[in-house]
């Protein structure tokens, strides 16, 4: 399978990765409109709830381009592109948060993306992401040696997440979310991570390098401290990753003990739970049903008597509007921005 490989194909890469001065020159528009696009779709799609929107942004997305490019430069030891690479995946992120941030303010929802499905989905990043995302890179970095099979880079763009998670980082800093723009911020972080490693790795599998030096084109001295450094910004990213698994699993738990208390406080007023949901342990309700509203201060009163006193509750009335209502507290209020 390595012997596969010509200078041809190396040049290929070099040409479909490596994005070049001047700043008007043609691969650097493309990628600039196109992250540009993409953001302001991803945020759209994000603010809608909308998948198959946000799906569409994944596809247009060049970022794979410059976190790639990362990964050949380092098994060639290019230092120059290694820095204009890191500097675009960079760049674009924070033109991407920045969008993010600007769309957002002509939504901000009182919940702040509390239930919202595609926020919620990226702001607890797991292990099992990590895993995905080694997956996904090495399937890229694939597909791209194998120009025989670079159909198959459509759907890794579709199962790597990287503008979306930017996105989001974005619309919860308006909100003033700072947990969840953390979250995602390192689901972003682990993607890029996980395709430099495993783009560096399936890289050395096919001797790029010796490909490159037979073919004289410049290599420089790979050093096994660079490759090390690659090795442990997986390693880094897996910790906080581990933190996130475990904090998603007491949601999943607190989830299914709070259920049934919104629903029996719901039957009660003869409404109905549409969902509910758990961040960060905070349970956000949505109930809906016909006038008089229902008391959010009955359901805090629910949640204390069956021991989850130390809970915080948000709710959201089809009727009546948002709630919040605190541990250790009897009543409810309406919340601002950045409460939830």
């Amino acid at each position: 399978m390595p012997g596969q490989v010509t200078a041809d194909d190396v040049l290929r890469m070099q040409g479909a990765l490596y994005i070049d001065p001047p700043v008007t020159g043609r691969s650097s528009t493309r990628f600039w409109t196109l992250l540009v696009l993409a953001g302001v779709i991803a945020t759209a799609g994000l603010i809608a709830d909308s998948a198959a929107t946000v799906i569409g942004a994944m596809i247009v997305a060049p970022l794979m381009t410059p976190i790639l490019g990362t990964a050949l430069a380092v098994v060639l030891a290019d230092r120059e592109h290694l820095l204009r690479s890191v500097l675009l995946v960079l760049l674009g992120a924070l033109a991407v948060i920045g969008i993010g941030y600007l769309l957002g303010m002509l939504a901000s929802p009182l919940d702040a993306y509390a239930s919202n499905g595609q926020v919620q989905a990226r702001v607890h990043p797991r292990l099992i992401d990590l895993v995905a995302a080694l997956a996904t890179g090495t399937v890229g970095a694939f597909a791209l040696v194998r120009s025989d099979i670079s159909d198959a880079l459509p759907g890794v763009a579709i199962a790597i997440s990287l503008v979306p998670p930017l996105a989001v980082v974005g619309l919860l800093l308006e909100v003033q979310q700072w947990s969840g723009a953390f979250g995602a911020a390192l689901l972003f972080t682990t993607n890029f991570a996980a395709i430099v490693a495993t783009g560096t790795a399936v890289l050395l599998v096919f001797r790029i390098r010796e490909v490159a030096e037979r073919a004289a084109i410049p290599v420089g001295h790979l050093r096994g401290r660079t490759l090390a450094v690659v090795a442990a910004g997986v390693g880094l990213v897996a910790v906080p990753l581990a933190g996130g698994s475990l904090s998603v699993a007491l949601d999943q738990q607190l989830r299914a003990e709070a259920t049934p208390i919104a629903e029996a406080w719901a039957r009660t007023n003869g409404w109905q739970v549409a969902t509910v949901n758990v961040t960060g342990g905070t349970v956000t309700i949505q109930a809906l049903g016909p006038p008089p509203e229902a008391k959010a201060e009955e359901l805090r009163a629910a949640f204390d008597a069956a021991g989850l006193a130390d809970v915080d509750v948000a709710v959201q009335l089809v009727v009546g509007g948002a709630r919040f209502c605190p541990a250790g507290a009897t009543t409810c209020s309406i919340p601002t921005a950045g409460t939830l």
